[in-house]
């Protein structure tokens, strides 16, 4: 039986993003800004939760974001992120991301694909739908 870790909510506000993970559905979400004080602290945390999953379950894991600005450090940690997606879709795991951006904001999505060239599992880019 493998012990479960708790699953993620933490509120999002002007300077973090709203990040919850749903274990039994092999979900982690992370939506808003990303440039806290120190991210380090705020991705430890995810980055545990998301290597505790890929090491204890064999369901799929999926990522949906909705990150609207990264600075420096959170880019890093997403990195690592998706660096352990690679690793785990190379060792026969199903993983992906989805990442929905504002149509109007170019230069979030072009940040993704960055990350998507890195990355050779699902990976896709989707302008969010607006609610007129």
């Amino acid at each position: 039986m493998t012990t479960m870790i708790s699953d993620i909510d933490i509120a999002g506000n002007e300077s973090t993003p709203t990040i919850r993970s749903d274990w039994q559905a092999g979900l982690l979400a992370m939506q808003g800004d990303s440039y806290p004080e120190n991210s380090y602290e705020l991705f430890d945390n995810v980055i545990r939760w998301v290597r505790h999953f890929l090491d204890s379950e064999q369901r799929p894991l999926h990522l949906e974001l909705a990150l609207v600005y990264l600075n420096t450090s959170s880019v890093k940690a997403m990195m690592d992120i998706f660096d352990l997606l690679e690793d785990a879709f190379e060792a026969g795991r199903q993983v992906s991301v989805t990442w929905h951006y504002d149509a109007r904001n170019e230069r979030i999505a072009e940040l993704a694909d960055e990350f998507r060239e890195d990355c050779s599992y699902p990976f896709a880019i989707t302008p969010a739908k607006h609610e007129s």
